[in-house]
C-alpha cells in the first residue's frame, strides 16, 4: 500500500483570518496566495501552491489557552500542534532572531532529543513547533526513538534559547548544541 509523498496543507479554523495569516507570514516568512475575506485565505512559504489555509465558518467558541509545556497544555480534544522543520540550525536561530526582534517569543523551548524545538502560540493559541532535526538522517532520528535514552526521555531537555544562539555564535559544534544524553 503507497503511503503519502508529502504533508500538503493544514487548515485552521478562526473568526480571526487576517491576524492568523499576518502572524503565519511573519512566522514562517510566508506570503498570501488568496484571500477570500472574511471567508477564507491561502498562504506557502515554500513552493506548494498552499501550505496553510484560514477558514472562518462562522462564530467559534474561543479557546481556553494550556499552561506549561505542549505534553501539559491544552486539555481539550483536537489539534495539538503544527511543526515546521527548518533546514540547520543557523536558519532555526536566525528566524529566533528575528521573531524576537518584532514581539513574537517562544513559550517552551526543548531538545526532544530527535529534535531542537521552540514552541509559539498564534493569535488563536494554537501551538506552532519550529525544529530542527538533529540526526543527518531519518533512519538516525528513528534508531534515536527507538533507543533508551528517548525512552528513559520521551519529552527532552529544556533550554534557553538566547543561550543557545550565544554558544551557536561563539562557534560550539553542532553535536554540542544539539545531542543529548
Amino acid at each position: 500500500m503507497a503511503a503519502p509523498s508529502k504533508l500538503a496543507h493544514i487548515v485552521l479554523q478562526t473568526n480571526r483570518i487576517h491576524e492568523l495569516q499576518e502572524w503565519y507570514c511573519k512566522v514562517l516568512s510566508a506570503r498570501v496566495i488568496h484571500d477570500s475575506s472574511p471567508f477564507i485565505s491561502f498562504i506557502c512559504y515554500d513552493d506548494e501552491h498552499h501550505r496553510i489555509a484560514f477558514l472562518n465558518p462562522g462564530p467559534l467558541a474561543e479557546r481556553e489557552p494550556g499552561v506549561g509545556g505542549p505534553v501539559a497544555a491544552g486539555r481539550e480534544a483536537g489539534l495539538h500542534h503544527i511543526a515546521f522543520t527548518f533546514a540547520s540550525l543557523n536558519d532555526l536561530l536566525e528566524n529566533y532572531r528575528r521573531l524576537k526582534g518584532i514581539g513574537i517569543k517562544p513559550y517552551w523551548c526543548v531538545n526532544h532529543g530527535p529534535t531542537t524545538s521552540m514552541y509559539y502560540r498564534d493569535p488563536d493559541g494554537n501551538q506552532i513547533e519550529l525544529q530542527i532535526d538533529n540526526f543527518a538522517t531519518t533512519e538516525e532520528g528513528r534508531a534515536y526513538m527507538e533507543g533508551p535514552a528517548f525512552r528513559k526521555n520521551p519529552v527532552g531537555v529544556e533550554f534557553d534559547p538566547e543561550a543557545l544562539d550565544a554558544r551557536f555564535r561563539a562557534g560550539a559544534s553542532l553535536a554540542e548544541l544539539t545531542l543529548i544524553d
